[in-house]
């Protein structure tokens, strides 16, 4: 049967974990610039210098796990650790890829959600919070030709891509703590259009509801930052930036863990530490909880990632395959893209001072016109604000 055929590959030959340890922890340490790094590392290491995993399986990797939610970079480093020691080598690959950047985001955390931190860092904070919105519209902007050419060309096909963004963007500037819903609207929508008038949605795509429906009856406490935690890591389509509107309203509005200014340093903090964006949750569980809640909300936000590669890393080829997840992404992904770009309302809604609107002017020249990186274009924000405050601004 061909049931009995689809196994893992095989691994091209034993590798040890700690050779795994030791370079999956160099690239945690030098991961900075988000998922386009963390790809070209992965693929210099173990495609180009060291040919453990051969190419065509590496870029497939790649499309497998931009299929899945939460972080694909992430994903992507813990199976190609997972291929070559199974799931020994996707553990300590896995976590030595997160622990590097996850103890940095924790002590700057530190330092910045103190209760009476220094004038100079408030506006070292204030001034790299003020470019968030614009990285979060350059994030958008950089999705938007592959999902415009996933979907088609036909003038119904560019009306859908754009009403999906439009219903996205316009969910993450109103109704943050459920855009899950708008996106899994989105996607089932393009199930529906795809199979022609069939009036189920799939099963796998019911079972998400009675999930997200829940937020409502978590009140508070721990159980709450359990809950954010696996909306980011398991329900988070798109990866990056759609985990902002998800967190931002529980965190500041909901739950009151902290302003929509220090959420804004969570957020800067997230895109300037190495490895993924999702540690971002990492502050909002240190804002909740000090350093257990920081770990708590990692360990929670990052064990997806884990069960997606161990469970289902021998059937990446059939999840890529399967026209119902293939369209599902075609009509979430205009959405997602639609909500990272609808998150730079409220993120800029959350400014405290009037001198923080042209420094988020000055940002989004430096992305756009420019065009010069995420990571350097926050470092400047903040000196800026660090000079701006030092001058005599409010803070």
């Amino acid at each position: 049967m061909s049931g009995e055929n689809e196994v893992e590959p095989a691994p091209p030959a034993p590798v040890a974990l700690g050779t795994i340890g030791k370079e999956w922890l160099r690239l945690g340490c030098i991961g900075f610039g988000g998922p386009p790094t963390h790809i070209t590392l992965l693929r210099r290491l173990c495609v180009e210098d060291r040919e453990w995993i051969e190419a065509k399986e590496f870029e497939d990797a790649i499309a497998t796990t931009n299929l899945l939610p939460g972080p694909a970079s992430t994903q992507l480093a813990i199976y190609c650790a997972w291929r070559l020691r199974g799931w020994a080598g996707a553990v300590v690959g896995g976590l030595c890829f997160i622990v590097p950047g996850l103890a940095l985001i924790l002590a700057l955390s530190a330092v910045f959600l103190a209760s009476h931190p220094p004038d100079w860092i408030l506006g070292a904070a204030a001034g790299a919070g003020a470019a968030v919105p614009a990285v979060a519209l350059n994030a958008a902007w950089r999705l938007v030709p592959a999902s415009r050419q996933r979907i088609g060309n036909k003038p119904t096909e560019k009306t859908r891509w754009f009403l999906y963004g439009l219903v996205g963007a316009a969910a993450a500037a109103t109704v943050g703590p459920y855009l899950v819903l708008v996106l899994l609207a989105c996607g089932g929508t393009e199930i529906l259009v795809r199979r022609a008038g069939r009036p189920m949605a799939p099963r796998s795509m019911r079972a998400f509801f009675p999930a997200v429906v829940l937020h409502g009856a978590v009140s508070g406490g721990l159980g709450a930052l359990v809950w954010v935690a696996f909306k980011v890591g398991a329900l988070s389509y798109g990866g990056g930036f759609v985990i902002v509107p998800l967190m931002q309203h529980d965190a500041v509005t909901t739950y009151h863990w902290m302003t929509g200014g220090r959420f804004l340093n969570a957020v800067a903090l997230g895109q300037v530490t190495p490895g993924p964006v999702v540690q971002t949750v990492a502050v909002v569980g240190y804002a909740a909880g000090g350093i257990g809640g920081g770990l708590l909300a990692a360990l929670i936000a990052f064990t997806p990632s884990f069960a997606f590669v161990l469970i289902g890393g021998r059937h990446f080829d059939q999840i890529r395959a399967n026209g119902a997840v293939e369209a599902f992404l075609t009509g979430a992904g205009p959405a997602v893209i639609g909500a990272i770009a609808g998150s730079a309302i409220p993120l800029g809604l959350a400014f405290d001072h009037l001198w923080q609107i042209p420094v988020l002017a000055g940002g989004i020249l430096w992305l756009f016109a420019l065009r010069k990186g995420v990571v350097s274009g926050l470092l400047i924000a903040g000196a800026i604000g660090l000079v701006i405050v030092l001058a005599g601004a409010p803070v």
